[in-house]
């Protein structure tokens, strides 16, 4: 058992991207897909799948993505935030921007997870849990 499931998901995508593999298994749980929805909605990943069948909570299988001509990978960072010692909450004025825009902050809001684009335009602040670029 990890004491920080999110920290876990972020370092077995990072270490599948650093290795080059095209296909990563998560254990799941709802904040999990939540992200992993996130993340395809955003263009960080090809496709995603949930299966039910290992376990109670089940697996989240995800499809890498990567450049076509140059192999570098689409994911260059992910970066935990707000940990269970430190928690780091933003209001809606003061969501961060990554990379100037591009890159994007995934927040744990009273109205679901979201990224800090999306908290900013419904005027909800929350939870910082990652960033992605």
């Amino acid at each position: 058992m990890t004491t920080d499931p999110i920290a876990d998901y972020l370092t077995r995508v990072r270490n599948a991207v650093k290795a080059g593999h095209r296909v990563v298994e998560v254990p799941a749980s709802n904040l999990k897909k939540e992200i992993t929805k996130i993340l395809f909605d955003q263009g960080f990943i090809l496709s995603y799948k949930f299966e039910d069948d290992n376990g109670p909570q089940g697996t989240v299988k995800i499809a890498l993505k990567y450049d076509k001509l140059t192999k570098d990978p689409v994911i260059k960072r992910l970066q935990r935030i707000s940990t269970p010692g430190l928690r780091k909450y933003a209001g809606a004025s003061e969501m961060p921007r990554i990379l100037n825009g591009l890159g994007i902050a995934i927040v744990s809001t009273s109205a679901g997870v979201m990224t800090g684009k999306q908290a900013a335009n419904q005027n909800v602040g929350g939870e910082v849990l990652c960033y992605v670029y």
